[in-house]
């Protein structure tokens, strides 16, 4: 595969793919966006051409991916707030999983031979050891995970039946901005903590909520591993060119395998925008572990993928940037 080749990127108007079609065109491939913007942003699309469509309308998916010559595709879209999975799975089945098949039906028809997917830790479920490596047993706990879990079988099976190539990436807690203030994190509703606390910081929400305080970790409350976005689409890229390069399909971690706990983040916020963070404490949630940790040593070792924004300071430091542009 030549480089500046077209790779379609499903869910590129969102926040983790427009900064994956970012990276994408900053080396040189061509990023074509397929997005129904139902939770991704037009203002986000500035790297490569913009298909507006839906994944369950086969038709506009392959004469986009035929108009385009599309030579690989990454794949985000995808509906992924947990607490919605758990009140409504048959949308988060229709999205995550029917459509999810509908783009590798189109995959097969075209001839287009590798596909990079965004998965989850979520497929874990409740971990029993940490820091999780990607042999540890997937045991979800809610259909958003589920969803992702099937998905990743089904691109399995279609690989060895039709000779697709494929890296699924298991992201851990996804946070921060683009390094250069270009594009950020804009969610509705908003669900991930760092963009709450700073919130709350503006004056755009009364408090943050704290679920749970009497967690066995070092302050009480729970402990996530933040990966800065920014790496998370490097990891993309990675794993892009080691399947162009005929690597085998798998499957990789994606974190910093550093936990933080809620008090950090709210504390570090602090530090950052020189403002309290006004907070209420609230009981735990339903099937929320006490940690989640990732073991990404694999992704070093056979993507090369290293983080390097993901400190926390880092990855607060762009968030502000970019939160604080409309103050």
């Amino acid at each position: 595969m030549a480089s500046k080749c077209n790779i379609l990127v499903t869910g590129g108007a969102g926040y983790i793919g427009s900064h994956a079609c970012k990276v994408l065109a900053g080396a040189g491939y061509v990023p074509v966006t397929y997005d129904n913007l139902s939770l991704g942003h037009r203002s986000a699309v500035k790297y490569g051409p913009f298909v507006e469509g839906d994944l369950a309308d086969g038709e506009r998916l392959r004469a986009a991916l035929s108009e385009h010559e599309v030579e690989a595709i990454v794949h985000f879209a995808a509906n992924a707030y947990v607490g919605e999975s758990v009140d409504n799975p048959r949308k988060y089945f229709r999205n995550n999983v029917i459509n999810s098949l509908n783009l590798l039906e189109a995959m097969v028809d075209a001839n287009v031979k590798h596909l990079v997917y965004s998965s989850t830790c979520a497929i874990y479920g409740t971990p029993e050891e940490i820091p999780i490596p990607e042999e540890h047993l997937q045991s979800p706990v809610n259909p958003y995970g589920e969803t992702k879990r099937i998905v990743e079988s089904a691109v399995r099976w279609f690989g060895e039946a039709y000779s697709l190539s494929c890296v699924s990436l298991r992201y851990f807690n996804a946070a921060g901005a683009d390094i250069e203030g270009e594009i950020g994190e804009d969610h509705d509703p908003e669900t991930h903590l760092v963009p709450i606390v700073f919130e709350a910081a503006l004056g755009r929400r009364t408090h943050v909520e704290i679920f749970g305080t009497d967690y066995p970790t070092r302050d009480g409350t729970a402990v996530r591993d933040y990966v800065h976005v920014s790496d998370l689409a490097s990891a993309h890229l990675k794993a892009l060119e080691y399947l162009i390069e005929g690597g085998a399909s798998d499957a990789f971690n994606l974190g910093t395998g550093q936990g933080r706990t809620v008090h950090e983040i709210i504390q570090a916020v602090e530090r950052v925008c020189g403002r309290a963070v006004p907070s209420k404490e609230g009981k735990r949630r339903p099937g929320d572990p006490v940690e989640l940790v990732a073991d990404a040593r694999r992704a070093e070792e056979i993507l090369g993928w290293r983080p390097r924004f993901s400190e926390l300071e880092q990855i607060v430091s762009s968030a502000w940037k970019w939160h604080s542009k409309s103050e």
